[in-house]
């Protein structure tokens, strides 16, 4: 048995050296020598505890609609929502996929004004909103994963998917947008036309939020490369080129954000990935990395199999980020950090839903630090996946648990990791 499991990590080193090519899904968890039949039934299992377990996070209303609660801020987000659409159409459940975008068009997406067709990225799980503006990453993924649901099930079906997608797509980066467009009054701004953008027109980077505040910086963890060029080969809204240029301009942000020697990023930044003063930096752990952050590591990792434009760098980046939480203790470093690798101090930590702020060793952040494994050439990667298989998600000694957050983290993991989150094609 040892001889076979030397055998196993031989394997999976020359599969890293080898690389990824696009298109192509690795199981991770089949390639250390897992069983198949035993990772089909731990996605099913993960995916269960997210969507019909007795801690799930998905809830259906009447015979047509549902929704995905943050259950423990007793709300229903665009991020939530747009996630569950996206696990819906990788693992071919369109009755759940239906189901959240006719909650979602109906209750978060604005059908007039200056909003039309972005959504309130916060409502209550009756459908009435506790906030009118958007939150970008939101719009990424209901735009990617329509694109997709069109290419998997049609268009015929009683959704037009992909005039949906488009009516997003035009309501994001308006068609009559000019270079020469009007100066803006400080960096950020809207144009005086009023026109509001996902993607800031200049830098060719997604906002913080698509307003006159949160357009003057960006946030690391909505940075999906991959997901623009899904937009420019599927998207036919005469922008590919636009779309394009979007995700070098990501890829090309990516790596100026993460910290050269811990690959660590901050929750917000400015558009040239240096650190804000102010609101979103030092003074309340904006700089931090931390929850929005976890994200960053499976967002490189997916861009990596999807794309394969930026294999190099994205190789080493990974390795790069696991070796500084290997050095904190592969079953020991907490969720929260300054970029440096230095603990932050008590006022800087973000609490998370009504628990007191405290440092954790979170699921979340456990499942996107493995999903990096895909990225790696190092033997210590298989530890990583070896944790995420073996982690219990459960509440913590002071009853805090997270099935959202952590939930869906952990579901996108072990997708990425038994090479079930792919292009969609037609």
């Amino acid at each position: 048995m040892e001889m076979y499991r030397k055998v196993v990590v031989i394997v999976v080193l020359l599969s890293a050296v080898v690389g990824t090519k696009a298109g192509q899904y690795r199981n991770v968890f089949v390639e250390m020598g897992y069983p198949a039949s035993e990772v089909d039934a731990k996605l099913q299992e993960v995916f269960s505890d997210v969507f019909c377990g007795p801690n799930k996070v998905y809830f259906e209303v009447g015979d047509s609609m549902g929704y995905v609660s943050d259950v423990k801020n007793h709300d229903v987000r665009t991020e939530g929502m747009s996630y569950g659409m996206m696990v819906a159409v990788q693992l071919d459940k369109k009755d759940i996929f239906d189901r959240l975008w006719r909650w979602t068009r109906k209750y978060m997406q604005h059908q007039s004004g200056q909003r039309e067709g972005y959504f309130a990225w916060s409502c209550k799980t009756d459908g009435s909103r506790n906030a009118e503006g958007a939150a970008s990453d939101g719009e990424l993924y209901f735009i990617t994963s329509l694109l997709f649901a069109s290419n998997r099930w049609g268009n015929d079906t009683g959704i037009n998917y992909k005039a949906e997608a488009q009516h997003i797509l035009n309501s994001i980066q308006p068609r009559d947008y000019k270079e020469e467009r009007p100066a803006r009054s400080f960096p950020g701004m809207p144009p005086s036309s009023g026109k509001i953008f996902l993607i800031d027109p200049e830098t060719k980077l997604i906002t913080f939020t698509p307003d006159g505040f949160g357009q003057r910086f960006t946030d690391p963890s909505y940075h999906i490369p991959a997901f623009y060029e899904v937009w420019a080969k599927w998207g036919d809204d005469g922008r590919a080129d636009f779309w394009l240029a979007c995700a070098k301009q990501s890829r090309e942000f990516l790596h100026k954000v993460t910290h050269e020697k811990t690959g660590l990023n901050p929750d917000l930044c400015n558009y040239d990935g240096t650190l804000m003063q102010g609101f979103g930096g030092r003074r309340n752990g904006g700089s931090n990395f931390r929850y929005d952050s976890w994200r960053v590591p499976m967002n490189i990792t997916l861009d990596y199999e999807w794309s394969g434009a930026d294999a190099a760098w994205q190789q080493q980046y990974g390795e790069r980020i696991q070796n500084f939480f290997y050095s904190q203790g592969l079953n020991d470093f907490v969720d929260q950090y300054r970029v440096d690798g230095s603990l932050p101090a008590e006022d800087e930590i973000l609490r998370a839903g009504g628990s007191a702020p405290k440092l954790r060793h979170s699921i979340g952040l456990v499942a996107t630090t493995a999903a990096a494994s895909i990225l790696c050439h190092h033997a210590k990667s298989r530890e990583f996946v070896d944790a995420l298989w073996n982690a219990r998600h459960e509440p913590f000694e002071d009853g805090y648990f997270d099935g959202y957050y952590d939930g869906l983290l952990r579901l996108f993991a072990f997708m990425h990791l038994s090479g079930r989150y792919r292009v969609i094609e037609p």
